[in-house]
């Protein structure tokens, strides 16, 4: 619409020059363009001084500003002066945030401006903003890293006295190779400090720079000779003492270019045994790298295992008592190395005894020895060699203090799977007498068990029961072995001997024992003494339990009633025991026993003994001595205490009546119900007899009205 409103007005017709004739005075176009070229020389009169009186003034001047500002930027984004213009501005204003912000979104449109990552950290530094400072710089030098003018950030935390986070710097610094000046500002800054030796470090490994360079200098230009007598003179400048692996690595990428694969696993291999291992990882990466593309199967398998050795290394020698980093350092070299190699690490290893007599410390460490025996025994193959290394073990161990009892048992083992018995029953003998334990006992005897010799084991258990009286285990198994032998009077009087030892670890496993043992034999009659002598000691509801299960167990006319009998004196007996709950598991199991094979009155006679369970409570107390408040429990109430106790037959006429409370209550409820559901029949009644009546009369109407209309 508005070019076509514009289409309809007049279009003004150009003015004609009435006079042609030429001017007085004639101007040529040089003298137009110098006086064009002064008036832009002319000094302009300064634009007119704004002062500013209030707060909003201030406000609205610095919209006004900002918002020129943006505009500028938005017309031009990559013109970094407006955005430094910008920044500049904000910080005059102390507006630093506002000129950080400014100069982060300059950086996401170029981050490869040099000037204005120095802007931007010089403004950090002139607010001291150190640490935004420094982070400036380090984000520079890592998009950057070329850039010299970044890396003088050092001169800053030298400012600062941070003489380690400046000598990091130079060190970031030179492992980008840069040139020589560099080199010599790092040497500067250590010399400032006194720090010769370190400066001298630094000369060594720019020298070393420079010899790769000139290695590469050679390389570039075809003279693959030159570089390589370059190399060659560089390991021979620097010697054994002083090798780098970069120079060796550099090297071996020479050769490695030249496809001479043998000459550059020399190389590699060379640098390893001359370098120490915490210095050559960058060296073990590479070697890694190159035998996995050139190398097979055999020669990449060499280098893990050299790497991983290196580093097991490293760490015995930082903790000699590590036995954990000596367990798999020899697991490593078992795998690869020779005999003579493994054994010189087991050496090694068992030298590092451990400084204090305590068994908890000597666990691991004996480990190593049972290791060096079986792989001299199973690996080797060297029988003698394997005899040697136990008995030196046995021969370091401080037996008086403690032993090991699986060092011996192998030792004996060893020595049957040589076929010499004299030896091994010679040393276990030997360990019972310096320092006898249940685990070597049993060793021994298990031993002469396999060979069937059962005098032998005989004599070891009287040397074990005179050793160890108490252990029930070993009463039940010598007994067992006496019965295995037919011997029974024996058994028996293992058994009875055990069971008259004043002190037992186990002693209801052990007359457990003995019971099975003469129920085995049908020795009934030994077994009721057993259980008569074991009651005199113990009134245990599970022995009584178990006493009334064997008679019923008997095949006799009288078994339920001698069972019968037990339960009622265990009853009897146990009237006194605090345990309530063991009487009534007692209680429980004769019901059982009636329910099975009594009678009705027998079973309900047995039911009126069962005690009555009820809640109670009690009141508990703190350690302090405070009230810490009240706790329900359930007690067991027998009818013999109930009647005994004259506040329980009170509470149990009190249960009587308000039973019979409840009873009485429902009745009354029943009659109240039964009354009411009368009273509604009647109403019912009633009603229904007003309807009919009703009715009646509406009929009778009904009937008066249609007679006349007939």
């Amino acid at each position: 619409m508005a070019s076509t409103a514009a289409g309809k007005q007049r279009i003004p017709k150009v003015a004609k020059v009435k006079n042609k004739a030429p001017a007085e005075v004639q101007i040529t176009a040089e003298q137009l363009l110098r006086e064009a070229k002064e008036r832009e020389l002319e000094l302009l009169p300064p634009p007119p001084k704004q002062k500013i009186t209030d707060e909003e003034e201030l406000n609205d001047y610095k919209l006004k500003k900002r918002k020129g500002f943006e505009d500028n930027i938005r017309k031009n984004r990559t013109v970094i002066s407006n955005w430094i213009k910008y920044a500049q501005w904000e910080e005059s204003l102390k507006e630093v945030q506002r000129a950080r912000s400014i100069y982060e979104r300059a950086l996401d449109v170029d981050h490869r401006n040099i000037a204005l990552w120095l802007k931007y950290a010089e403004m950090e530094m002139k607010n001291r903003q150190v640490n935004h400072a420094r982070n400036i710089w380090d984000r520079a030098i890592t998009i950057l890293p070329r850039v010299n003018q970044f890396w003088y950030y050092s001169y800053m935390e030298e400012m600062l006295g941070n003489v380690a986070g400046c000598r990091q710097v130079f060190e970031r610094w030179t492992e980008w190779e840069p040139e020589e000046q560099a080199w010599h500002s790092y040497i500067n800054f250590e010399l400032r400090y006194k720090e010769v030796d370190k400066a001298r470090s630094i000369y060594e490994r720019y020298i070393l720079h420079n010899w790769i360079k000139y290695a590469r200098f050679e390389d570039k230009h075809g003279y693959i000779a030159h570089g390589r007598r370059v190399f060659e003179r560089a390991v021979e400048f620097f010697g054994e003492e002083h090798v780098d692996e970069r120079l060796f690595v550099a090297f071996a990428r020479f050769e490695e270019m030249q496809k001479e694969m043998e000459r550059v696993r020399v190389i590699y291999k060379y640098a390893l045994e001359r370098i120490p291992k915490t210095q050559a990882q960058e060296l073990f990466k590479n070697y890694t790298m190159f035998e996995k593309k050139f190398g097979d199967r055999r020669g990449i398998e060499d280098v893990i295992v050299n790497k991983r050795r290196f580093q097991y290394e490293e760490e015995v020698k930082a903790n000699p008592h590590n036995y954990d980093a000596w367990f798999d350092y020899l697991r490593l070299v078992e795998s690869d190395a020779e005999a003579d190699a493994v054994r010189d690490v087991y050496e090694r290893a068992i030298a590092n005894m451990p400084p204090i007599q305590e068994k908890r410390h000597w666990r691991r460490y004996i480990y190593l020895w049972i290791n060096y025996a079986l792989y001299e025994e199973l690996e080797v193959k060297d029988p003698e060699r394997t005899r040697q290394v136990y008995q030196a073990c046995l021969d370091l161990i401080p037996h008086k203090k403690f032993t090991f009892a699986k060092m011996w048992l192998l030792y004996s083992q060893f020595e049957i799977r040589q076929k010499n018995l004299p030896a091994a029953r010679r040393g276990l003998g030997s360990a019972i007498g310096k320092c006898p334990k249940n685990k070597l006992f049993k060793g021994y005897i298990e031993l002469e068990l396999q060979l069937r010799e059962f005098d032998r084991c005989r004599k070891l258990y009287q040397k074990y029961l005179e050793f160890s009286p108490e252990n029930c285990s070993t009463w039940i198994k010598f007994a067992e072995l006496e019965t295995i032998l037919g011997d029974v009077e024996r058994a028996r009087a293992i058994f009875e001997l055990a069971i008259g030892q004043p002190r037992l670890d186990m002693p209801e496993v052990l007359w457990k024992s003995y019971i099975d043992f003469e129920i085995e034999q049908e020795e009934f009659d030994h077994t009721r003494d057993l259980y008569q002598r074991l009651l005199q000691r113990t009134q245990h509801v599970k022995v009584w339990i178990s006493f009334a299960k064997f008679e019923l167990s008997v095949e006799a006319p009288q078994r339920l009633q001698r069972s019968r009998q037990i339960y009622e004196e265990a009853n009897k007996s146990m009237r006194s025991c605090e345990e309530k709950e063991e009487r009534l598991m007692l209680m429980e199991a004769w019901r059982d026993l009636e329910a099975a094979f009594g009678s009705d009155e027998d079973l309900e006679r047995v039911s009126k003994l069962l005690p009555e369970k009820v809640k109670k409570r009690r009141k508990l107390t703190a350690e302090d001595g405070s009230d810490a408040g009240w706790e329900e429990y359930y007690d067991y109430i027998f009818p013999e205490d109930a009647a005994n106790q004259p506040n329980l037959k009170l509470l149990a006429m009190a249960k009587m009546w308000k039973r019979q409370q409840q009873v009485d209550d429902d009745e009354d409820e029943e009659e109240e119900e039964a009354e009411d559901k009368d009273e509604e029949d009647k109403e019912d009644e009633d009603k229904e007899k007003d309807e009919e009546a009703v009715d009646m009369e509406d009929k009778e109407k009904d009937d008066d009205e249609e007679a006349p209309n007939q």
